[in-house]
């Protein structure tokens, strides 16, 4: 079964999935990062601004199929048809389709309140369809 993981009070949603990215295919974890357009567009110039030290390889889905088999990371707005099904990273407002076909998925929510309205309902329809749910509080993390 798909484990899924909460990432809660993120206060930069981008900049935090810059890191979690640069952890992900630092460990050799392949990444699907789903969101709204504006949003995968922002990450995207977030990638490409990362020290040479630190660059993250990814592709949106939509380039030259030969440089999205060879990305780590994959930015699309559908996963139906992502090369892979290892890491699913959601910066969007819905549960993703296509989910449970992935080994994991990282949901990432900020301080925004709507946005925090849109991950307890995503919360509770992961609940209800029989998922375990892991809670990570990114403030607790930072205070210990």
């Amino acid at each position: 079964m798909t484990e899924v993981a909460f990432h809660f009070n993120a206060p930069d949603p981008v900049a935090y999935a810059c890191r979690l990215l640069r952890k992900a295919v630092g460990a050799g974890a392949k990444v699907i990062v789903t969101g709204a357009p504006a949003t995968l567009k922002q990450l995207d110039g977030a990638l490409w601004a990362v020290s040479p030290t630190d660059f993250v390889p990814h592709c949106l889905m939509r380039g030259d199929p030969r440089v999205i088999a060879a990305s780590p990371v994959i930015l699309t707005t559908r996963v139906d048809s992502a090369p892979h099904r290892e890491v699913l990273l959601n910066l969007g407002g819905a549960i993703p389709q296509g989910f449970d076909t992935f080994q994991r998925v990282i949901e990432v929510v900020s301080l925004d309140e709507d946005d925090r309205l849109a991950a307890r309902a995503r919360w509770v329809e992961y609940t209800r369809l029989g998922y375990t749910l892991r809670r990570h509080d990114l403030v607790l993390q930072e205070g210990a």
